[in-house]
């Protein structure tokens, strides 16, 4: 027997399909800001797994991901229940930053307050109404600022079913890592969900290759949990994943013109010359110089850069 699924008090019934809109606050203008929530239920039970991007307003891949996957019909399960909601942040996405309106990062305030700053309460509404309802959830997001992510999951070995599922996503790098306090990875561990953390690119871009990557990875998860048309192609990964246990964020020894020498993703020899930093004025040139060898999962794109910033993040653990 199928079990009552009930979203924002609306009954969704097996076989229909359903765009709900979260209606959390206005602008300044009264105009109503919705979040849509698009929902795919068949008429055969199943897990219900929550596909979600945006959460920061400037990820433009991770909304493109959850884009494509609707637009190509990925999310319209043969079992079971997709709900994806392509911009979970609408108020950052309009205005082309992380933050809502209120200043905060709302992936720093959950599982949220009833009654809290804006924030925090759509967080908590997130918590309370969709949550309960999902067994999965796959979360899409880019580096911020002008750092560009590897493509990779990120996610804890402590967390087994987690763990287990992205050896099936099979990005091309699985970070193990822990969770943060008041996101929404953390929350969702509490809740004993099954969680992936996809990470690739950069904030306010688009990356087609990156994209492609993450949503192949999502095909894998869906078809290996039998949910999956059987008119969709499923392309199997050159190799697995790349596990990291250990890593280290580089910082700059100086402040100055950060020229960066190696592609992100690449493995890099302890002593490769990496970077150069230098000044405005041609009199100074300094060469980064890796410190140990490992993968490159990060690289700071920003041309500009102060003593002290975080510049590369390598592993450190063997192959």
């Amino acid at each position: 027997m199928l079990k009552q699924l009930k979203i924002f008090d609306t009954l969704i019934e097996p076989g229909k399909s359903y765009r709900l809109n979260f209606n959390m606050a206005k602008l300044y203008t009264s105009t109503s800001i919705e979040v849509p929530v698009i929902v795919e239920r068949s008429k055969k039970a199943g897990p219900v797994v929550l596909i979600t991007g945006g959460i920061h307003g400037d990820e433009i891949n991770g909304i493109e991901v959850v884009r494509q996957l609707i637009a190509k019909k990925i999310n319209k399960p043969i079992i079971g229940t997709v709900i994806a909601i392509p911009v979970l942040n609408v108020f950052g996405f309009l205005s082309g930053t992380r933050e809502f309106p209120d200043g905060r990062d709302l992936n720093r305030v959950f599982p949220g307050t009833k009654s809290g700053a804006l924030a925090s309460r759509f967080a908590y509404q997130v918590t309370k109404e969709i949550l309960p309802q999902v067994d999965i959830i796959l979360d899409f997001h880019t580096g911020g600022a002008q750092r560009f992510n590897a493509p990779h999951l990120r996610v804890s070995q402590l967390e087994t079913k987690s763990w287990d599922l992205a050896q099936v996503f099979n990005a091309p790098f699985l970070v193990n890592g822990s969770n943060v306090k008041k996101t929404l990875r953390a929350t969702c561990a509490d809740l004993g969900k099954t969680y992936l953390l996809f990470e690739g690119g950069m904030s306010n871009r688009s990356d087609k290759h990156i994209v492609a990557t993450a949503v192949n990875g999502a095909i894998r998860v869906l078809d290996h949990l039998k949910m999956l048309d059987a008119t969709i192609e499923v392309k199997t990964p050159k190799k697995e994943s790349v596990v990291i246990t250990k890593s280290k964020w580089i910082r700059a020894n100086y402040s100055g013109l950060l020229h960066p020498k190696v592609p992100c993703g690449k493995k890099v020899e302890k002593d490769e010359f990496i970077a150069t930093i230098t000044d405005p004025y041609g009199e100074f040139r300094y060469q980064v110089k890796a410190p140990h060898a490992g993968y490159v999962i990060n690289v700071n794109f920003s041309p500009l850069v102060y003593q002290g910033d975080a510049i590369f993040h390598i592993s450190k653990n063997d192959d």
